[in-house]
């Protein structure tokens, strides 16, 4: 029946978003940077326009994907087998979704890194630039490193499968010592962006788990990071 009274239409409205908080991964996902971005707007201390412009964009990824989970139910319900044109309406709302999300990231990338590259620059100032020495070093002592620990674990090829990732830790043993030699915060987020693509991929082909690439990870930033303070140290 449809609600006659104001708060009912509120309830309504509320259990629609909790039904896809609960059923959709995505949404939580959203939901869950939304939190980060504006926790770190009001931690960034951004302008009252920039903090309105952050919050109109997250509102509207969290309203498209409200919609898309709402085409996909009624889609289901008319549709319950498979149908071509059942498909097409489901991809061109979660299209919708992914518009609306890259639209956002532009913007939060926009309004944010004026804030956070001083940040970054100051914590890639701390360890200092890294060498081609402690580059190469670094490079060799975490595939020296990631064969020791799937040797202890049983599990896996040196760079297939197991824990941790090789892929994962060299990719990002590539990216943290590229950080160090230029000392770019822009060059730095892009060349993680790239290690995130690699230890992505491992994921889509079903070769690692999600604990294994965030170990590799972790292990090639973690050994680069050292190393590069051992050769500042000893330099």
């Amino acid at each position: 029946m449809k609600p006659t009274r104001f708060i009912d239409s509120v309830n309504c409205a509320i259990e629609g978003i909790l039904y896809t908080a609960r059923t959709q991964k995505h949404m939580r996902y959203h939901f869950l940077a939304a939190l980060v971005v504006l926790c770190a707007s009001l931690f960034l201390r951004v302008s009252a326009m920039e903090f309105m412009l952050i919050a109109l964009a997250v509102s509207f990824v969290l309203f498209a994907e409200l919609l898309n989970t709402a085409i996909e139910v009624v889609v289901d319900m008319i549709s319950p087998g498979f149908h071509p044109m059942a498909k097409i309406a489901k991809d061109v709302a979660a299209g919708a979704v992914l518009v609306a999300a890259f639209g956002t990231a532009v913007l939060g990338w926009l309004v944010l890194s004026r804030y956070l590259f001083p940040l970054h620059k100051g914590a890639l100032a701390l360890i200092g630039p890294g060498s081609e020495m402690s580059t190469v070093v670094s490079v060799l002592l975490v595939l020296i490193a990631v064969i020791v620990l799937k040797s202890l674990t049983g599990r896996g090829k040196p760079l297939h499968g197991g824990l941790p990732s090789g892929h994962s830790a060299v990719a990002f043993a590539i990216a943290t010592s590229v950080s160090l030699n230029t000392q770019d915060p822009l060059v730095s987020v892009l060349s993680f962006l790239l290690a995130v693509m690699v230890s992505h991929s491992r994921l889509l082909l079903r070769i690692h788990s999600m604990r294994e690439v965030i170990f590799g990870a972790a292990t090639g930033a973690a050994l680069t990071v050292a190393i590069n303070l051992l050769f500042r140290a000893f330099s």
